[in-house]
């Protein structure tokens, strides 16, 4: 590859609107679309989603645990899923959350963003080893001109223990976005979105501001999971993410997928949702 990942993404979200889909293959999914729980299943359900999304949304997202549950038939599912939707030009977010140290997070980053049958355009990240425990990931993602989204804000409930905690420069949530930020501007994206994003919740409601957290002015990408079925609307997101929503790649899933199996119910759902973002974005 010759373009960063967040040139890339720019570019496609510009073209198809700022919508991601998860594929999200879990047991009731796949009994409503008439699969079975299966690694051909899963693998049928990815393929089917692209078939009908790639033209019409700017990524997707798929969930790597309801491929890996299936074991090494399931992880085969997953590289087939990941495949096609690069030959079918969607960008791939996987959502994986890994998060480790030494060698370790280096074997990750070798698995997801280097030359292998598992890379993604992106994936997400943990850190909750600290944020420099990522540092491989960063740097496999900018040798192979891929991204990174890192965990910020999250809505579980049990997401603020740990991300509203307190530290010398404000909040452990705090500290992880000025740290990405950080980490787009020193590699120069300054026209576009940077390569290195977050994962903040639409549902989060005041957080930010709670946590005294300024977004304005930032180049990264947000990935908010949220919308549709977990209750946010665009009024949340605009409430939520106020001046960067620019950057906001608005992430569902079930609002999408319960259309499901048929491609044109699919494509017809994820155009709706996705011309119920256009007036965020505009």
């Amino acid at each position: 590859m010759t373009t960063s990942f967040g040139r890339r993404l720019s570019d496609a979200l510009a073209a198809k609107g700022h919508l991601c889909v998860g594929i999200d293959p879990h047991r009731n999914l796949l009994d409503a679309w008439g699969l079975e729980p299966t690694a051909e299943g899963v693998r049928t359900f990815g393929l089917t989603v692209i078939d009908a999304l790639a033209d019409v949304v700017a990524v997707c997202k798929p969930q790597s645990a309801f491929f890996e549950e299936y074991g090494a038939w399931g992880i085969a599912a997953l590289e087939d899923v990941l495949a096609h939707a690069k030959d079918a030009g969607l960008l791939t977010i996987l959502d994986v959350k890994r998060g480790d140290i030494g060698s370790t997070m280096a074997g990750y980053a070798r698995a997801y963003l280097g030359d292998g049958p598992l890379a993604a355009d992106a994936i997400t990240l943990s850190p909750y080893l600290g944020l420099g425990s990522l540092d491989p990931a960063f740097e496999m993602a900018r040798e192979k001109d891929r991204g990174a989204f890192v965990l910020a804000l999250t809505s579980n409930p049990q997401g603020p223990e740990v991300q509203h905690a307190s530290t010398a420069h404000g909040s452990v949530a705090g500290d992880i976005i000025a740290g990405v930020d950080r980490r787009n501007r020193e590699a120069g994206e300054k026209d576009h979105l940077g390569s290195f994003g977050l994962v903040i919740g639409a549902t989060i409601g005041n957080a930010l501001d709670t946590l005294d957290i300024d977004l304005g002015g930032i180049t990264t990408p947000i990935l908010a999971p949220g919308l549709g079925a977990q209750g946010a609307d665009t009024q949340q997101v605009r409430r939520v993410f106020g001046p960067a929503c620019r950057n906001v790649i608005a992430s569902t899933s079930r609002a999408v997928l319960s259309a499901g199996p048929e491609v044109k119910s699919l494509r017809q759902s994820a155009l709706h949702a996705n011309d119920s973002l256009v007036d965020l974005f505009a």
